[in-house]
């Protein structure tokens, strides 16, 4: 057999069924791969793979860019951009093959190697048996196109026979065939369920969450204000913003999870389990999170109810110094599963704010998506130099000795929280009807309180909003202020000024490298009576 040795001039026929063929042949490679590491793990898969490697090497601009036009859908877009890429190579790859068929087949092979690759070089990979999805589902890719490819050659070299039909149909037949039963098997597999993900899932619903021996105060009666198209005090798990670069959100068993604490400055090296932290003193609180590439009057920022255990507490018990007491070490690095790895400076987790390694979140056991088992909620600074969820090892060091994740891609190393200022309602663009109108929102500068909240109408002179009970300096507060509205089109702002007597700053900025700041404001058009 040659590389290249078609019986006669390829037809736009022929060309046609190579190209779905080929386009066959990765969508059964993807399947079959899929379907393996429903086995291994789904992180292992060449598109979770494959892009954590881009996720990783995007620059920071185009990352922003995604969370600003896509939201929280950034990783299903990301996903569905690199298997359109792949549909456009294995269309390639197919009329390839129709003149090199081993050459096509071959390249199926190698991109496969490269899923393979991606995999094992993934931070969170642990074993060499994370290239078992790729490499069944490129062979599985290859052995298909290779036979299509076959009964094109026979259906060449039969041309103008009733030979040639039949070879067609054989084609087709095997084609659908083959398509049928990777969906088939892959719609089993994700109906059955993984067994690594099904222990988890198991596992998480058995957990009972222990009693805080230091429960949250009962949130005041009037944090929530009763004002329609205002968002509830405290955010239910559901509607909990999600940032982060997990293309497959883990699912850790809390039976075989472990906690690491290690490096400068630590008296002797810690391993923890789920139970020794559950079986310490547990301690509950109210506290506002907030994401950095949170825009001025964005969605990205959430109020929960949050139980584990002091972090400051478990790092003296190590031995740990703050560098305000001598301690070697003024950043603890946090590293995830999936090899996420987060920098909090050691001095303010250990000043007295309600630092946790968490565990649960509005009553329950955290939800997967938001760090299950463990993670960290620090008071007061940005989500990507605090809040490392799927927590599996905490280092001391130094800023100068490390950069964690998103520092070399143009973030501050550190970074406390800004304080902002947010108009729910009405929303930009409504048409409220003139007479009393309701303008609310939320303002929040965690570990400082929020002191006072301005409303402006057009360029008229700021009036002073109600605010809502204040829970604790942890958490945002409600804001409302009652607006006679005249008919026509009005620019409402908002300003807040914190605990400390400070306030926001009237300039916007953009959310790089340490978070935006800058006065929100909404338009709107009141309609007469």
């Amino acid at each position: 057999m040659t590389l290249s040795d078609p019986p006669r001039e390829a037809t736009r026929t022929d060309r046609l069924l190579a190209a779905v063929g080929g386009l066959l042949a990765g969508y059964v490679s993807l399947a079959v791969a899929d379907l393996a590491a429903f086995w291994v793990r789904p992180e292992a898969g060449p598109v979770p793979a494959v892009g954590g490697a881009v996720v990783d090497r995007t620059p920071a601009a185009v990352k922003e860019w995604a969370i600003r036009t896509f939201g929280e859908s950034d990783k299903a877009v990301l996903q569905l951009g690199i298997l359109v890429l792949l549909g456009l190579l294995a269309v390639g790859i197919g009329l390839l093959a129709l003149r090199h068929r081993l050459l096509g087949s071959a390249a199926v092979g190698a991109f496969g190697l490269l899923g393979a690759l991606a995999a094992v070089t993934r931070p969170d990979s642990d074993s060499a048996l994370d290239a078992v999805p790729s490499l069944v589902g490129a062979v599985a890719g290859a052995v298909l196109l290779y036979g299509l490819i076959g009964l094109l050659f026979a259906r060449r070299s039969r041309a103008g026979s009733g030979g040639a039909r039949a070879d067609r149909r054989t084609f087709l037949v095997v084609a659908a065939s083959a398509g049928l039963a990777a969906t088939g098997a892959a719609a089993v597999a994700r109906a059955v369920g993984s067994p690594v993900e099904e222990n988890a899932v198991a596992s998480r619903a058995a957990l009972r969450l222990p009693r805080p021996a230091s429960p949250a105060p009962a949130v005041p009666a009037g944090a929530q204000l009763r004002v329609p198209g205002i968002g509830p005090f405290v955010t239910p798990n559901r509607d909990f913003y999600r940032v982060d670069t997990a293309l497959v959100v883990p699912r850790v068993d809390p039976g075989r999870w472990r906690l690491r604490l290690h490096g400068s400055g630590v008296r002797e090296e810690l391993t923890l389990t789920l139970r020794d932290l559950m079986a310490r003193r547990t301690v509950e609180r109210d506290i506002t999170l907030a994401c950095v590439s949170n825009e001025v009057g964005g969605p990205y920022v959430g109020n929960a109810r949050w139980l584990g255990v002091s972090l400051a507490d478990l790092l003296r018990e190590a031995g740990v110094r703050p560098p305000s007491e001598g301690g070697p070490a003024d950043q603890l690095v946090a590293r995830s599963v999936d090899g996420m790895t987060i920098g909090t400076p050691v001095e303010q987790v250990m000043d007295g704010r309600d630092a946790l390694l968490a565990f649960g979140m509005n009553g329950e056991p955290l939800p997967f998506a938001h760090g299950f088992p463990v993670r960290m909620v620090v008071p007061g600074l940005y989500g990507y130099v605090s809040a490392c969820k799927w927590i599996t090892s905490i280092e001391l060091t130094t800023f100068a000795a490390y950069d964690a994740y998103w520092v070399p891609r143009g973030w501050a190393a550190q970074a406390p929280v800004k304080t902002q200022s947010r108009i729910d309602t009405p929303r930009s663009f409504a048409r409220p009807s003139a007479g009393t109108v309701m303008i609310a929102g939320v303002a929040w500068a965690q570990h400082r309180g929020i002191r006072r909240v301005e409303v402006r109408v057009d360029d008229g002179p700021w009036q002073r909003a109600e605010l809502g009970a204040e829970d604790s300096s942890d958490t945002w507060r409600q804001w409302l202020y009652p607006w006679t509205a005249t008919p026509g089109r009005h620019t409402l702002t908002v300003r807040a000024t914190d605990g400390t007597g400070a306030t926001q700053p009237e300039e916007r900025t953009g959310t790089m490298p340490d978070g935006a700041q800058g006065w929100h404001s909404v338009v709107v058009t009141v309609e007469g009576e």
